[in-house]
């Protein structure tokens, strides 16, 4: 596939016109000034955090509150947002939500050497502000998921480049902010890249042990969040999980075995990541292989939102040049049907019955990771415009047509 075919393809990876742009600022400004008119503390996730650090301040402890789920150093982090003025926090937060998308789509696209001005890269993010529902969501929680969506394309495009170090350090720092990407770590016990790994344990340990010395209950993330995330009896936060462990009893399934299956999913999705690994390199394998190993987790991890799968889907997406890419399958796409926005779903319509869609979702894209990694053999092709690798690609891959 190559810029001056007449085709789909060549079209895509052509400049995108200013257009184009103008449509796709108007669609993320429209999210983010929504946002900040009906929501107050720049949403209703990002307002846990502040009340947690206004509650330190103040000489309580953060883990008063029983929905605060991140370590110590979060606490810190988002001490500042108290001082800040709640009609400019309402504005600030969803511009940083949405910047920390818009920066994980540029890191997936250069991962991938995909043209940052191509019609692509911006039809791509326009697709999922406007057409993927978690996007939207995202920026009206103010969730820090978008460190993750941010953190993971970074640091994957940092490995990619050979700077395995580096990459820890933005892992580590994501997870002393939110332990979602926690998981990642197996990718570097994959690659045997054991001094990386030691920094990326290092980082959130260090982080969080220094501002626990601060709380007035430096171990409550352990004596409290720990056993509600390991219980899973909050009522209101189960009726959003998007894991089978927490939506199959809600069809009649028994826990114990619902618990099992999420957990033999799970495995047979490390099982796949790891072979993935081991197969041909280029930046499909460092992509497929972290999204693979974040859906895995989802499939158990407690909670699990919707919005999670922000992390691995625009890291996936950015790999459609790639002909060997997962997106090439209708299986791909089949997987976010649930979650075109505007859709009314028969006995779904409630909010709270929204993570059967996730779940769906969620499901069936680790499958179809899953069985893609297992399958796929052979080279990687480049993609519609090769790129040098200190402008995008993550390593140097076959020069072949698509």
């Amino acid at each position: 596939m190559s810029e001056r075919k007449s085709d789909m393809s060549g079209w895509l990876v052509r400049r995108a016109s200013w257009p184009l742009w103008v449509a796709l600022v108007a669609v993320l400004g429209a999210l983010v000034a929504r946002t900040a008119r009906l929501t107050s503390r720049g949403g209703m996730d990002n307002a846990i955090v502040v009340r947690a650090a206004k509650a330190w301040l103040d000489g309580g402890s953060p883990y008063d509150d029983p929905h605060f789920l991140y370590l110590p150093s979060a606490v810190l982090a988002a001490a500042p947002q108290v001082f800040v003025d709640r009609d400019v926090l309402c504005v600030l937060a969803p511009l940083v939500v949405t910047g920390c998308l818009v920066g994980g789509w540029v890191c997936a696209l250069r991962l991938h050497g995909v043209p940052l001005r191509s019609r692509f890269a911006a039809l791509g993010l326009l697709a999922l502000a406007a057409g993927f529902a978690p996007f939207a969501h995202l920026v009206w929680l103010g969730n820090w998921t978008a460190t993750a969506a941010l953190a993971l394309p970074l640091a994957l495009l940092l490995a990619g480049r050979g700077r395995w170090v580096a990459a820890a350090a933005v892992l580590g720092a994501a997870v002393a902010l939110k332990p979602l990407l926690a998981p990642m770590a197996l990718l570097f016990v994959f690659a045997r890249r054991w001094r990386a790994l030691g920094v990326l344990v290092a980082v959130p340990v260090a982080a969080s042990a220094g501002a626990a010395l601060l709380l007035p209950d430096p171990a409550g993330f352990f004596t409290r969040t720990v056993p509600f995330l390991l219980s899973g009896d909050d009522r209101f936060v189960r009726l959003y999980e998007a894991s089978p462990a927490a939506v199959l009893p809600r069809l009649g399934v028994p826990g114990a075995l619902a618990g099992a299956l999420a957990f033999a999913l799970a495995a047979a999705g490390l099982v796949c990541a790891h072979r993935r690994w081991r197969g041909d390199g280029g930046p499909l394998r460092y992509a497929e292989t972290g999204a693979l190993l974040m859906l895995s987790a989802f499939l158990v991890s407690r909670p699990s939102y919707d919005h999670y799968l922000l992390v691995p889907v625009p890291l996936l997406l950015a790999g459609l040049p790639y002909a060997a890419s997962v997106t090439r399958s209708v299986w791909f796409w089949m997987a976010l049907v649930p979650q075109l926005p505007g859709v009314t779903w028969p006995y779904l319509e409630a909010g709270e019955r929204r993570a059967f869609r996730d779940a769906v979702t969620l499901c069936a894209l680790a499958v179809t990771v899953g069985l893609h990694s297992w399958r796929r053999s052979g080279r990687e092709t480049a993609p519609a415009v090769p790129v040098p690798p200190s402008r995008g690609a993550a390593a140097p891959s076959s020069a072949s047509g698509v």
